[in-house]
């Protein structure tokens, strides 16, 4: 097993920063999926900061980004930089995601603003 959900993403995704570490594991996308689901919000955070710091892309495919921030988020509702964060990450793939991003931007502002 991987020490840690970022390294298990460096594993299977590839790191845009540093070398992919050499690992005998077994590489399922649905073993990251199932523990990135699990994961705590400081450790996906953490995970999205190492492998793709805003606002760059990194290798993480789009879906796990848009995954991982919905699941941060679901974990800190009320966290508007967080938000903010996971709009700017939409944008980047936009204009489909563009309403989603603005909506979120919206509810940023309303939390700062309470």
């Amino acid at each position: 097993m991987h020490s840690t959900l970022t390294e298990h993403a460096r594993c299977l995704y590839g790191d845009e920063f540093q070398p992919t570490p050499d690992c005998d594991l077994p590489h399922r996308e649905h073993l990251f999926v199932e523990e990135l689901t699990f994961a705590d919000a400081d450790t996906i955070i953490a995970m999205l900061h190492e492998l793709c710091p805003p606002p760059v892309n990194g290798y993480l495919p789009v879906w796990v980004r848009h995954l991982a921030y919905r699941l941060v988020l679901l974990q800190r509702p009320d966290d508007p930089a967080l938000i903010r964060e996971a709009a700017g990450s939409l944008e980047l793939y936009g204009p489909d995601w563009d309403d989603i991003a603005a909506e979120l931007r919206l509810r940023a502002d309303a939390l700062e603003t309470g």
